[in-house]
C-alpha cells in the first residue's frame, strides 16, 4: 500500500493487554472496519503501552498481540486496505516520543485529567514514569506516520490536546514539519457487563470475547443480569436499566422496540428474552469464527500481515524522524573531516 497524504491517514489501536471482546467491536472494531475504505488506516498494537500497567507480565505481550490481531482480522479488518503494525518494533515511536518529553512539563502530565482518573482507578499512590508519560508516548504514536484524524472516545481527549499542543510546540521551536491531527468523537456506545454493573470489561470477568463458542455465548448470556426488581414473567419489567436489553439495542436494533414492548407488559420473560439475544450475537459471531479458524490454521498469514505492516509503518517513520532530526539540526554527518551538522 503506497502512502498517500491526500487521504486522511487515522490512527488507532489497543493496548496488548488481552482478547477482544463485543465491548471493543460496538465501542471501536466496527468503526475501524466502516472506516477502512475511506481513510488510509493505521492499527496500532501498543505493547510498549500495555507495559505502562502490565510491566510485570511482558511475555505475555506476544501471544495477546497475535490474538488480538486474529480477532481484527475475523472481524472484517481487510490487511490489504489497513496497516496493522507493532509498536515496539517501531524505534521511530520511542525516539520521538524521547524528543518530546525533552518539552512536555510534568505538571501538565500530572494535571491530564485522564491521567488522573487512571490513576485513581489503579490505586496508584506513586505514579510510574512511563503511565505519567503516556500521553507523550501516545503523541509520538500519531505524529510519527502524520495521522489528521485519531478517533476516540470523550475520556481520551485531554490526550489528543496534549498532542496538538505537542505539535505546536515542536513546530513553533524548530520547523512546521508535523501535522495537528484531529480528534473523532462519535457516539460510542458501552456495553454493560454480564454483571449489570460497568462496562463489559475482561479483567472483570463481565466480558463476551469475540472468539467466544456458540454455547460459551448461551452461558454467559443465560447468567446475565438483566431487571432485578423483575421476579416472574408476567411482572412488567423495565428494559431502561435491564443489561441484556442493551445487547438488544447493539446487535438487533431493528427488533429492540418489540422487545421492549413485550417486557414492559410482561408478555415477554427474561429467559425467551435472552435466547433471542444470544442467538443475535451468535449471528453476528459465527462469520468471525469461520475466518478465524482459517488465519489459526495457517499461523503464517499473520505473521505475514504483522511483519508487512510493521515495515510500512517503519519506512513511514524513518521518513518523519528524517525531517524531525533535519528541523532540529540533528542530522549529523560524518565524514574524514569529522562531524558536519
Amino acid at each position: 500500500m503506497q502512502s498517500n497524504q491526500q487521504v486522511d491517514r487515522v490512527l488507532t489501536g489497543d493496548r496488548t493487554t488481552g482478547k477482544l471482546h463485543l465491548g471493543h467491536y460496538v465501542g471501536s472494531l466496527k468503526n475501524r472496519i466502516d472506516m477502512q475504505y475511506q481513510y488510509d488506516t493505521f492499527i496500532l498494537l501498543a505493547d510498549v503501552q500495555a507495559l505502562t500497567t502490565h510491566f510485570e507480565a511482558p511475555k505475555e505481550m506476544g501471544r495477546h498481540l497475535r490474538q488480538i490481531t486474529l480477532d481484527y482480522l475475523a472481524a472484517g479488518i481487510n490487511p490489504e486496505k489497513v496497516t496493522i503494525f507493532v509498536q515496539s518494533l517501531v524505534p521511530e515511536i520511542a525516539e520521538l516520543t524521547l524528543f518530546y518529553s525533552m518539552f512536555v512539563t510534568v505538571n501538565a502530565l500530572r494535571h491530564n485529567p485522564t491521567v488522573k482518573s487512571e490513576a485513581a482507578d489503579r490505586g496508584y499512590d506513586q505514579l510510574y514514569y512511563g503511565f505519567l508519560g503516556y500521553p507523550v508516548s501516545q503523541a509520538a504514536d500519531i505524529t510519527f506516520c502524520k495521522a489528521t484524524l485519531v478517533p476516540v472516545g470523550d475520556d481520551q481527549l485531554p490526550h489528543i490536546e496534549q498532542t496538538r499542543k505537542i505539535v505546536r510546540r515542536f513546530n513553533e521551536l524548530y520547523a512546521p514539519v508535523l501535522l495537528e491531527p484531529k480528534a473523532v468523537v462519535g457516539e460510542v456506545p458501552r456495553l454493560i457487563g454480564l454483571d449489570g454493573r460497568s462496562k463489559m470489561s475482561k479483567s472483570l470477568g463481565n466480558a463476551i470475547t469475540l472468539d467466544a463458542s456458540a454455547q460459551d455465548v448461551r452461558e454467559k448470556i443465560r447468567i446475565a443480569v438483566t431487571d432485578t426488581n423483575r421476579i416472574h414473567k408476567s411482572d412488567p419489567g423495565n428494559p431502561e436499566v435491564c443489561p441484556v436489553f442493551t445487547y438488544h439495542q447493539a446487535f438487533a436494533s431493528e427488533g429492540a422496540e418489540e422487545i421492549a414492548a413485550g417486557c414492559r407488559s410482561g408478555t415477554l420473560g427474561c429467559v425467551e428474552c435472552k435466547e433471542r439475544v444470544g442467538k443475535r450475537i451468535n449471528n453476528l459471531l459465527e462469520p468471525m469464527r469461520e475466518t478465524r479458524r482459517m488465519y489459526e490454521s495457517a499461523p503464517h498469514k499473520v505473521d505475514e500481515i504483522l511483519i508487512a505492516g510493521t515495515e510500512r509503518a517503519r519506512n513511514i517513520g524513518k521518513e518523519t524522524m528524517r525531517e524531525v532530526r533535519e528541523a532540529m539540526g540533528l542530522n549529523y554527518n560524518f565524514d574524514n573531516d569529522g562531524i558536519r551538522g
